[in-house]
């Protein structure tokens, strides 16, 4: 699966994305706000996997994000899937911090989220945002989302952001 943005590529991820993946996974940046790094490959291997997983069932699943013209790997944008949130298909979002302040995680996020309605016809997406995390909320406010409750999600509070697909149709060609 693939989509496109006018910068981007956003395709499913491959075995051979394990060592960039890892790298940045082990990057404070990259993974401030989560439950820590990921300094073992084998965490990365374990992630690539179920992602693959999903994709090869069918479930919608994050996409590697890669620059129009490069195979690097840049980060990810797509669906995650939680138990503490059963029944919700989150958007979920991390860049390289050296491609941050682009706009480019925002038109990969976009991308994803008119994928879930246009093609998917999901009734809703989320997005779970630490609330000191501003760029994350920017982008998804930015991607037309409303701040719908607030959750403690595996032990930090948490912004769960939403949009529903009739929301989505009634502003398409507003964003």
């Amino acid at each position: 699966m693939e989509l496109q943005t006018r910068r981007m590529i956003l395709r499913s991820f491959r075995e051979e994305d394990v060592d960039t993946m890892a790298e940045l996974f082990a990057n404070p940046d990259f993974m401030r706000f989560s439950l820590g790094i990921h300094t073992e490959r084998k965490k990365t291997l374990a992630f690539i996997e179920k992602v693959m997983g999903w994709d090869r069932a069918g479930i919608p699943s994050p996409f590697a994000v890669t620059l129009r013209g490069e195979n690097t790997v840049m980060g990810y944008c797509g669906f995650l899937h939680h138990p503490e949130v059963p029944g919700e298909v989150e958007i979920g979002y991390r860049l390289n911090p050296k491609h941050w302040n682009r706009g480019l995680i925002t038109e990969a996020a976009r991308a994803v989220r008119d994928h879930a309605f246009a093609d998917l016809k999901l009734p809703r997406v989320i997005s779970l945002i630490h609330p000191e995390n501003l760029p994350s909320r920017r982008v998804a406010e930015k991607n037309g989302m409303k701040v719908d409750n607030e959750i403690t999600f595996r032990g930090f509070p948490t912004l769960v952001y939403a949009m529903n697909r009739e929301l989505w149709l009634a502003n398409r060609g507003a964003s």
